[in-house]
C-alpha cells in the first residue's frame, strides 16, 4: 500500500496548501491539476487490486466489446 500511502500524503499536503491564504491562483490551479491526476492513478490501482481481490486475471487489462 505505499503506493497509495504516498499519494493520499500528497493530496493531503496539497489539500493544506490549497486552503492557505496566501496562494497564488496560478499554483491552486497546479494543485488542483495534480490532484485530478493522482485520483486517476489511485483509482486505476484500486480497481487492478479489486480485480486482483476476486481472482479476475485479466487485471489491469481493458476488455475489448
Amino acid at each position: 500500500m505505499s503506493e497509495l500511502d504516498a499519494a493520499i500524503a500528497e493530496l493531503e499536503r496539497a489539500a493544506q496548501r490549497l486552503r492557505a491564504e496566501d496562494i497564488e491562483p496560478e499554483e491552486a490551479a497546479e494543485l488542483v491539476e495534480r490532484c485530478a491526476e493522482l485520483a486517476a492513478t489511485v483509482g486505476a490501482a484500486l480497481d487492478i487490486r479489486a480485480a486482483e481481490a476476486r481472482g479476475d486475471s485479466s487485471a489491469g487489462q481493458e476488455k475489448l466489446l
